[in-house]
């Protein structure tokens, strides 16, 4: 196996600190005065340490850090703060000044230094800011923080895929096209400087190659083994058992495999489920417990050996079809929760030839769930070898067409609904509804559900499948039934349709008489569209325009309508530099920097119009 070596002093990315709002929130808020503090836990590697230093950014703090060898020293993690053989009672005295203390690696915390911080948070006289690491042993002084509840406890979770988006385009120079991000954060899973060394790699191997159409980047091509790779794959590699090894390698070549195949030792499945290194989906297939499993054990294999595990290209073809037509079945019945499919993500991340009605489907399933750029992706895949596909073509005129790209839209567009979106995107709601009247009536529930999305439910609550979820939002907005549309965006969501749920909880906000709810659902309806980059859509726009402030709405809806900068200085009695700046503030808020995108997101915005 060829391991990648690289000095990691000379290679460093440009990590900003990216999402987290909420968190970020939460902890300033805990520190703040007359508050006793909080404990920051979670995996390693999930980024504890970098919130911690983001919400004490300018604040006077004092920092103490355990550490393994000072694990035996009494106080050892407070050694440039107090002298030597300092008793507790002392120690706490004379840290007693101190008025915001962060303790970094708490776990690793010698049993008087976390006597000394359980002081410290019973006195209440020091604000605490405590990192530990989650499923590493810790003092009981420590754990008691949280447990005997002196403190409140932040249990951090992964950094959500969008997010991670944002952090790899940072570091990698530039967005990633989607399949790539959604590669590289399905292998790191949730550990950020997994994440860092792998870009990092892939990066110094030249491998991020710039797509023309889109200034996207994209990395296809063998994960490559890094010390850190080999350091979160150590478990797996020293497995000893031959007949153990063999089940690990046919799985890393040719997962998912039966759970009833005769070659595959029951027992020897059991020791390797119990440790953690496979795992029995509800279909009772066995997979690989990590993504990053298989590649390093393809890595390790010889060429004999993977061309024996290999499999025919007829298996890999039958397991495709399997994984299609497991997609096609949640489709048809309105459950699009992510769902596993590791023989086409290998496919594309290899770099090997997609069939397009399986790219079609793919893209399909992603963009139900809100993720347009991926669908748009997964259609690019099947159009690379047969351009002409006409189930691609639609799929990427659809993703296109609802994150505002007219010009893809409109080049790859074809008869019925494409046409739609795209009259939708171009803000002609009414041409939108009148190019999709019609279109498969009654044979496709997502067809009729469009004109719902669009804001004229019509037939289609008669149309749709009684008793499901579009058949609810379609009830519910023809009504103008503000609780019924949350009700209906809540099950949406369940589901898995983040954009449909997205949509009904901003149909909800105009539908609403209670302000208050109203504001509900257009907090409810901003999470949801953060969880679908780049959607853009009729529903959307009033929503997207409700987080400008008042002066920005004014210059954004001129700027839509067609005056020129000037033009809307000397209507709003304003500069024409801070009409820039407006525009510009309103560029960064809305998630475009082009001036001609602006009439979609203006549309229907009552607020807008009207200043």
């Amino acid at each position: 196996m060829t391991t990648f070596r690289r000095d990691a002093n000379t290679f460093e990315l440009p990590w900003p600190f990216t999402g987290r709002k909420d968190e970020l929130e939460l902890v300033r808020r805990s520190l703040g005065a007359g508050r006793p503090g909080i404990v920051v836990t979670g995996a390693a590697g999930r980024g504890k340490t970098r919130l911690a230093a983001e919400a004490l950014r300018g604040s006077d703090f004092v920092k103490v850090t355990g550490t393994p060898e000072s694990h035996d020293l009494p106080f050892g993690a407070f050694a440039h703060l107090l002298p030597e053989a300092v008793t507790l009672h002392r120690a706490v005295q004379l840290l007693s000044g101190v008025r915001l203390l962060l303790v970094d690696d708490a776990h690793l915390l010698d049993d008087a230094s976390a006597a000394l911080v359980h002081h410290l948070a019973v006195h209440g006289r020091t604000r605490l800011l405590v990192v530990a690491t989650d499923g590493a042993p810790a003092p009981g002084a420590v754990a008691r923080l949280w447990t005997g509840e002196l403190l409140p406890r932040l249990a951090l979770e992964p950094l959500p895929r969008e997010e991670t988006a944002q952090l790899l385009a940072a570091g990698a120079g530039g967005a990633l096209e989607p399949l790539t991000a959604d590669r590289l954060h399905r292998l790191a899973q949730g550990d950020l400087r997994l994440l860092r060394d792998l870009l990092g790699a892939v990066r110094e191997q030249g491998a991020l190659i710039r797509v023309p159409d889109t200034g996207e980047r994209v990395w296809r091509g063998p994960v490559p083994v890094t010390a850190a790779v080999r350091e979160h794959t150590a478990h797996l590699l020293r497995r000893g058992c031959p007949d153990e090894r063999e089940t690990l390698d046919r799985l890393a070549f040719a997962e998912p495999l039966p759970l009833d195949v005769d070659a595959l030792d029951l027992r020897g499945l059991e020791r390797l489920e119990a440790d953690g290194l496979i795992g029995v989906d509800e279909r009772g297939d066995v997979r690989l417990a990590h993504p990053l499993h298989g590649p390093v054990l393809r890595a390790a294999a010889g060429r004999l050996r993977a061309r024996r595990l290999a499999g025919t290209p007829g298996a890999r073809e039958l397991a495709l079809k399997n994984e299609s037509a497991a997609l096609e079945h949640r489709i048809e019945h309105t459950d699009v929760r992510e769902s596993a499919t590791p023989v086409g993500e290998w496919l594309v991340a290899e770099g090997a030839p997609l069939p397009p009605e399986h790219a079609a489907v793919r893209a399909r399933f992603a963009r139900l769930r809100g993720q347009l750029r991926e669908a748009a992706a997964w259609a690019r895949e099947g159009l690379r070898d047969t351009p002409d596909d006409a189930a691609c073509r639609a799929e990427l005129a659809l993703a296109a067409a609802q994150t505002g790209d007219v010009t893809t839209a409109g080049e790859v567009v074809t008869d019925g609904v494409p046409a739609g979106w795209l009259a939708a995107a171009r803000a002609d709601v009414d041409g939108a509804l009148k190019a999709l009247h019609g279109v498969a009536a009654g044979h496709d529930m997502y067809a009729d559900y469009e004109a719902v999305r669009l804001g004229g439910p019509g037939e289609a609550a008669r149309r749709l499948p009684a008793g499901g979820v579009l058949a609810a939002h379609a009830r519910a907005l023809a009504r103008g039934d503000g609780p019924a549309l949350d009700r209906a965006a809540e099950a949406l969501a369940e589901r898995g349709f983040l954009l449909f749920a997205a949509e009904a909880y901003a149909q909800a906000v105009r539908a609403h008489r209670d302000p208050g709810a109203a504001r509900t659902s257009r907090t409810r309806a901003v999470a949801l569209a953060r969880r679908c980059p780049g959607a853009r859509t009729p529903a959307l726009s009033g929503l997207v325009l409700g987080e400008l402030t008042a002066r920005q709405r004014q210059v954004v809806t001129l700027a839509a309508a067609g005056l020129s900068n000037r033009q809307i200085a000397e209507q709003l009695t304003l500069s024409v530099r801070t009409v820039g700046n407006h525009l510009y503030s309103a560029y960064a808020r809305l998630g475009t920097g082009d001036r001609g995108a602006l009439p979609s997101l203006t549309h229907q915005e009552p607020e807008a119009r009207s200043a």
